[in-house]
C-alpha cells in the first residue's frame, strides 16, 4: 500500500466565537491510501485545543503512512490498532481511509463494514443512517442570532447549537431567548465549552430550562468528572459531556452519572473506538452524541455512517466553510445522509467524480 498527503486551507463563511476562542479558519490534511488501483481518504484537522499543529499532523500521517507498508492490504491493516502512540485525530483519519479503500474494493458502503464489526444486531435490509444535525450559532449579537436561526429554520433545520460563555451571562440568555422566538419550533441545544463554574450553573440552568433548551454540553471547565456528576445531579436539565469525555476511560467513569456524551472521532480515534463507547453507554442511562470538529465532507463522513446510534447529532462542522472541497453527505437542509455508494461515498469536488468509480 502506498500513502500520500495534501494540506489544505479551510476557511469558515464567518468567524466562529466560542468561549475560549474565536476561529476563522484551520488546516486539513488529507490522508489517502492507495492499493491495487483503488485509494481511500481521511482527513485530521489542526486543533489548539487538541495541541495539534499542521507540521504535527503531517509528521504524524507520514509516519503512520509508512507503517502500513507492513501490511499486505488494508483489511489487515484496518484489523489491527496502530504502532506508537499516535493522536487519536491521527488514528481516526488512518483508520477513514482504510475503511473507505475496505468500502471500495468489497463494494460495501463503510456502515455496512461497521455493522459488521458492532455488536449491535444489524438490520435484514439496512438503510444509509441519516440524522438531523445541530447548527452551531456562535456568540453573536443577539438580533444576528435571531436572523441565524430563522434562515436556518426556513431551509429546513430543526436543531440549534448555541454556544455560551460570554463574560455577560445575560447576553448568553438575551441570545437563545431571541433564538427561540425566531425559530419557536427548534430544538434548542447549549454549549458553554467548559466556561460556568458550578455555582454559576446552578444559577443558569434552571433560567435555561424556562427557555425551552433541551440539554447542555460541557458547562464546567474539564478535569472535574465528580463536579460535573454532581452538577448532573441538580441539574433541570440534562448535561452532555465533551471536553470531560475524550476516551473510553472517561466515559466508563461516567456511565449511568450523566445523561450523555459527545463523541467526536477525531478525539476518541476513529469510527471503531466510538463503537466501543456506544456499546459501553447502552443501557445506562448516558446517551449518545455525535459531534465533529469544524472540517470538511470527508472529515465527517464517517461520523454520519455511525448517525443512526444516535440521541444527538451535531456534525454540521462542513457547514460552517465558506467552500467545502467534498461532497456526499448533505446537510444543507438540517439532515445529513450517509450514502450506500462503496466506502465513505463522499468525492472532491474539484474531481467531479466518484475516486474509484
Amino acid at each position: 500500500m502506498k500513502a500520500t498527503l495534501r494540506t489544505v486551507r479551510l476557511a469558515l463563511a464567518e468567524p466562529l466565537r466560542i468561549s475560549r476562542s474565536t476561529m476563522t479558519a484551520r488546516d486539513a490534511v488529507w490522508f489517502t491510501v492507495e492499493h491495487e488501483g483503488l485509494t481511500g481518504h481521511g482527513e485530521a484537522v489542526t486543533s489548539v485545543y487538541y495541541g495539534l499543529n499542521t507540521a504535527e499532523l503531517e509528521r504524524q500521517l507520514y509516519e503512520a503512512g509508512l507503517d502500513l507498508g507492513r501490511f499486505g492490504d488494508p483489511e489487515s491493516a484496518l484489523g489491527e490498532r496502530p504502532a506508537g502512540d499516535r493522536p487519536p485525530a491521527v488514528t481516526a483519519a488512518v483508520e477513514a481511509a482504510l475503511l473507505d479503500l475496505c468500502g471500495k474494493r468489497s463494494g460495501l458502503p463503510v456502515h455496512r463494514l461497521l455493522d459488521a464489526k458492532s455488536a449491535r444486531t444489524a438490520p435484514s435490509t439496512p438503510s444509509a443512517p441519516s440524522a438531523r444535525t445541530a447548527r452551531t450559532i456562535g456568540i453573536v449579537p443577539a438580533q444576528r442570532a435571531a436572523a441565524q436561526a430563522r434562515s436556518l429554520a426556513d431551509s429546513g433545520f430543526t436543531v440549534i447549537k448555541v454556544k455560551a460563555g460570554a463574560p455577560d451571562p445575560e447576553d448568553d440568555l438575551d441570545r437563545v431567548r431571541a433564538i427561540a422566538s425566531a425559530a419557536p419550533r427548534a430544538r434548542l441545544l447549549l454549549d458553554p465549552n467548559g466556561a460556568w463554574t458550578s455555582a454559576e450553573a446552578l444559577q443558569l440552568l434552571p433560567r435555561y430550562a424556562e427557555l425551552g433548551v433541551e440539554a447542555v454540553e460541557q458547562p464546567l471547565a474539564p478535569g472535574d468528572q465528580e463536579a460535573l456528576a454532581r452538577l448532573a445531579d441538580r441539574s433541570p436539565l440534562p448535561l452532555i459531556a465533551d471536553e470531560d469525555a475524550v476516551t473510553y476511560e472517561d466515559v466508563r467513569r461516567l456511565a449511568g452519572r450523566l445523561h450523555g456524551v459527545n463523541v467526536k472521532l477525531a478525539k476518541c480515534g476513529g469510527p471503531y473506538e466510538a463503537l466501543r463507547i456506544a456499546e459501553l453507554i447502552e443501557g445506562s442511562g448516558t446517551e449518545l452524541m455525535l459531534g465533529c470538529l469544524t472540517a470538511s465532507t470527508l472529515g465527517l463522513a464517517p461520523a454520519v455512517h455511525l448517525a443512526d446510534r444516535a440521541r444527538w447529532a451535531d456534525l454540521d462542522g462542513h457547514l460552517l466553510l465558506a467552500d467545502d472541497p467534498w461532497t456526499g453527505i448533505g446537510g444543507a437542509d438540517g439532515v445529513v445522509r450517509a450514502s450506500e455508494l462503496p466506502g465513505l461515498g463522499v468525492r472532491e469536488r474539484r474531481v467531479g467524480r466518484e475516486d474509484a468509480a
